[in-house]
């Protein structure tokens, strides 16, 4: 196990790494940007970090003292910190989803990071749950998947009056919906081989409001698609095998429906007690990113692949 890990950012998420990471008895150097950010860092974990940002900290030591590193700064940053950690010399990195603040920032990271031998993981936390351990082991005894569908609508009435930082909010698809995108696809089973994409409607500060689409997986799974930002709604994935259908309403709980039954019956959850002492699918993420089980993590190159398919559910047909 790695004993020396850096982590680069003291808001939120930073507070969460490195709470696993101490209950996981490894040595953690916290490197923030701003003296509030480090004051309410130590206040919520009594360690204090380093400030002034990765940046001054590179100039003042020449090799870095850390083998693995995760990125939890904002957004806009992201792209920019995995390239100074990968010149600086720290090629094992965790980055805070999705990498970067747009496509084209994750093409253009994806492009440089290429042939200098690093391991990069993009966070996406929600394939660590313990409903999605549930639902992939009855889907594998069940012999796969045959059809599934999600939905990603985003609470626009609470998205637009959040302050951040330039970009952010006009990329929210990619930056928050993708859990969910990435989610089905991954307990689909595959990622689709055709897609009909379809577009409506847009926002003070999004291109696109409302979505629908369907398509067939490499797996031969056909799946459908829909989420309207102008309307209720909330995350969720049905996963169909020849068995069961299985409900994801909230992510984090799994329900069940037998073949020849109307009930729908609540599964039980191994292990859930990681998940009310920690943000959920976090600490088993974090686990074996530390440990190097990334089977189950989404690579870099990977989620530039990825990418490709969730730009065009972003830029579909549009339907006036």
């Amino acid at each position: 196990m790695n004993s020396n890990v850096l982590i680069v950012g003291a808001g939120a998420m930073a507070i969460e790494y490195f709470n696993i990471l101490k209950s996981l008895d490894i040595n953690v150097f916290v490197i923030g940007r701003s003296k509030d950010s480090a004051v309410k860092f130590e206040q919520a974990t009594s360690y204090k970090p380093f400030v002034g940002g990765i940046n001054e900290y590179i100039k003042l030591h020449n090799k870095p003292a850390f083998s693995k590193a995760i990125i939890a700064t904002g957004t806009e940053a992201l792209k920019d910190t995995v390239r100074m950690l990968v010149d600086w010399g720290i090629k094992n990195l965790l980055v805070e989803k999705p990498g970067a603040l747009s496509f084209e920032q994750l093409y253009e990271l994806n492009e440089y990071c290429h042939n200098k031998d690093c391991a990069i993981y993009i966070a996406y936390n929600r394939r660590f749950y313990e409903s999605v351990d549930k639902a992939n082991e009855i889907i594998k005894l069940d012999g796969g998947v045959s059809s599934f569908n999600f939905e990603f609508t985003e609470w626009s009435h609470k998205i637009e009056p959040l302050t951040k930082a330039e970009g952010v909010k006009e990329n929210w698809f990619f930056a928050n919906s993708t859990h969910v995108v990435d989610l089905a696809f991954y307990l689909g089973g595959g990622l689709p081989v055709r897609m009909s994409p379809f577009v409506s409607g847009q926002l003070n500060w999004h291109s696109v409001a409302i979505f629908a689409g369907a398509g067939l997986t490499s797996n031969n799974a056909l799946f459908t698609y829909q989420a309207n930002w102008k309307a209720p709604g909330r995350w969720g994935i049905e996963i169909l095998t020849l068995k069961h259908k299985l409900y994801l309403r909230p992510l984090e709980e799994l329900k069940i429906q037998k073949l020849g039954s109307i009930e729908i019956e609540d599964v039980p959850i191994d292990n859930c007690h990681l998940e009310q002492k920690f943000k959920p699918g976090l600490f088993k993420q974090t686990s074996e990113f530390i440990n190097d089980h990334v089977s189950n993590l989404v690579t870099l190159k990977q989620h530039t692949q990825n990418s490709k398919i969730y730009e065009k559910i972003l830029k579909g047909e549009t339907l006036k």
